[in-house]
């Protein structure tokens, strides 16, 4: 299987992420989505989505796409819970990761980490602060709220909530954003502990790479 996007995408991060935990092989192959001309991820990817997974003649795009397909082709270990509330509490810390965390640190790592690294440009610094000082703090408020103190956000065992949520919080550290342990001790601790599981390592020697 060829996974396209690079890792410091944290939705590309997030696929690899379950994909290490289930023994899932990747060939991840890290590519820019505004330039890419690789007729695989075009044709994987039709509006220029990472991450974009190629199995033989199967192609699909999107990060909840492709754990949904990781998960029914290799179910352990269960990122998704069985019992029917546990699932849905997953689901949601996915969503909420990837659609209200995600866009409340965009601003901080585009400007402080994209474009002085990636577009050769100079970022919008006071955006940058802005985002970090006004969107950033009701979404860890409410994190250290609901992260458990030690273990895993639903049930006893990791599942794509975790996995999600710490995908996104990666990112932060890369910009001088992450959730400090002096204001939001447990959700730091959280993050701490995923980025301390072997599955992320492969994922987070790649963004080194790339990040210099």
């Amino acid at each position: 299987m060829i996974l396209l996007g690079a890792s410091v995408s944290p939705y590309v991060r997030k696929v690899l992420v379950v994909a290490a935990e289930k023994g899932i092989k990747l060939d991840n192959r890290a590519i820019n989505p505004t330039t890419s001309d690789d007729p695989l991820f075009l044709a994987a990817s039709p509006f220029r989505k990472i991450p974009a997974l190629v199995d033989g003649d199967f192609q699909l795009a999107d990060s909840t796409a492709i754990v949904t397909y990781l998960e029914a082709l290799h179910p352990a270990p269960a990122m998704l819970p069985a019992a029917p509330k546990e699932r849905a509490r997953a689901v949601w810390f996915e969503e909420m990761s990837d659609t209200v965390l995600f866009p409340a640190g965009q601003k901080v790592f585009f400007n402080r980490v994209v474009a002085p690294k990636f577009l050769n440009r100079a970022g919008d610094l006071a955006a940058a602060q802005e985002a970090q000082d006004t969107l950033l703090p009701p979404v860890y408020d409410y994190l250290e709220g609901v992260v458990p103190a030690e273990g895993f956000l639903v049930g006893k065992a990791l599942t794509i909530a975790d996995v999600a949520l710490a995908a996104m919080l990666v990112n932060m550290t890369y910009c001088n954003a992450a959730p400090a342990a002096s204001k939001h001790p447990k959700l730091a601790g959280f993050l701490a502990r995923m980025m301390a599981r072997p599955s992320f390592a492969a994922a987070l020697a790649s963004d080194r790479a790339l990040l210099g």
